[in-house]
């Protein structure tokens, strides 16, 4: 049986190879409605597949977007991934998911891999990116866009969310409660002083404990991201002679280790200590008591994200505030901070 050519399409729908090639790849003209219907039911009626690899080929690019996330595993990494899938799905587009597990070497590997298929785009979630990666995403002239992080070895376009902001919302609102003071739970010393979002959220918590005239002093923790680092080192804290009356963690993953261990401790939530998370994971409803948080709108950066990568204008040079695209952060009150005891 003989191959359904793109001329075998335009011929049954009685137009040309190029407006055939516009339906199947969403552009880059547009196609009027009534056309783009005979274009499609002519392409069910005679089984036609495009020949991706010889689109890519001659395009020098492939219908592959890049996501390149510290950890997958966790909640926020995840939910992320699956947003940007979706979002880049709407566009046509399929996504490639490499985990760096916060490791420099393996996320400069799966930049070479990726920006090596002829990826559309890359999208580049780095913890911290280095000098190296940074070179290598000069050499390729790659559409980059940063999400969620910003780091300072690279100048490219960023979607980020408001995270000073929305931490000194959390920790005022904690404070609001009559709590003495609020401890903060940030990162490790690796992370990095500028461009993260952890340390964004422990200079909102600072700024908000200055502006209360509370001293920040031997009230900081060191833990990683994850809820089972969190939960070893809240142990130790709650354990202690001078247990804080309330935590703000940097991520929810973090709170939720706090209140598997206060649990364990048998201190009441929020009675006995209060918490609050940043990030609005789906698990944060879900927590005992349910987590009082910060909460970013993910689907609208990660559409952001996958149309800044897809435009061709990307690269066009800007001032930073044109090249940075913030999201509005906003409180999710609920039962662990004190509210409705």
């Amino acid at each position: 049986m003989a191959k359904v050519t793109r001329d075998d399409v335009a011929r049954l729908a009685g137009t040309s190879t190029a407006v055939v090639s516009y339906v199947i790849n969403n552009g880059p003209r547009p196609v009027a409605p009534a056309t783009r219907e005979r274009v499609l039911a002519a392409i069910q009626e005679l089984g036609y597949r495009p020949d991706r690899v010889a689109q890519a080929m001659a395009s020098r690019r492939t219908d592959l977007i890049g996501l390149i996330i510290p950890d997958a595993r966790q909640p926020f990494f995840g939910e992320m991934a699956h947003a940007v899938e979706q979002a880049a799905s709407e566009r046509g587009k399929m996504v490639l998911v490499g985990n760096t597990d916060y490791i420099a070497e393996r996320e400069v590997h799966y930049l070479r891999a990726f920006l090596g298929m002829r990826v559309s785009g890359l999208i580049l979630v780095s913890h911290a990116l280095n000098d190296q990666a940074a070179a290598e995403i000069e050499a390729w002239d790659a559409r980059v866009v940063l999400l969620h992080e910003r780091p300072e070895a690279i100048d490219d376009v960023a979607v980020t969310t408001d995270d000073l902001g929305g931490a000194q919302l959390a920790v005022r609102h904690l404070l609001e409660h009559g709590y003495e003071y609020v401890a903060c739970m940030g990162g490790t010393a690796d992370t990095p002083a500028v461009g993260d979002p952890v340390s964004d959220h422990v200079e909102g918590w600072r700024r908000a404990m200055s502006e209360a005239g509370l001293s920040t002093e031997g009230r900081l923790f060191e833990a990683a991201y994850n809820r089972y680092d969190a939960y070893r080192v809240a142990l130790e804290i709650l354990a202690g002679p001078r247990r804080p009356p309330a935590i703000f963690c940097s991520t929810d993953d973090q709170a939720i280790g706090v209140l598997r261990a206060a649990r364990e401790l048998r201190l009441d939530v929020p009675g006995e200590l209060a918490v609050a998370g940043f990030d609005d994971i789906k698990e944060a409803a879900l927590a005992d008591p349910p987590l009082t948080t910060v909460a970013s709108d993910r689907p609208a950066m990660a559409r952001a994200a996958v149309d800044l990568v897809l435009d061709d204008g990307l690269r066009v040079a800007g001032s930073r505030r044109e090249r940075l695209k913030t999201f509005p952060s906003r409180l999710q009150v609920r039962a662990s901070c004190g509210c409705g005891r």
